[in-house]
């Protein structure tokens, strides 16, 4: 079975689209500029990452409930 790296009731691109139409840029991997982690189940190592760099993490829930969606 392979592992899940998408959001659970919306599909990664289109979370992604909603972001970018908020004025977020949106990098493929988490580093002392980025500023918030969404994640969804099997985040892992970005998680790890987040941490390490002092990264504010949320969830879906998080996600939807700051974007008023």
């Amino acid at each position: 079975m392979a592992r899940r790296h998408s959001f659970e009731s919306q599909q990664r691109l289109a979370a992604k689209a909603m972001a970018e139409r908020l004025g977020a840029k949106v990098a493929g991997s988490v580093s002392s500029k980025t500023d918030l982690l969404v994640a969804g189940p099997g985040a892992g190592s970005k998680l790890k990452d987040a941490a390490k760099h002092g990264v504010q993490v949320i969830d879906e829930a998080g996600w939807f409930s700051l974007v008023g969606g």
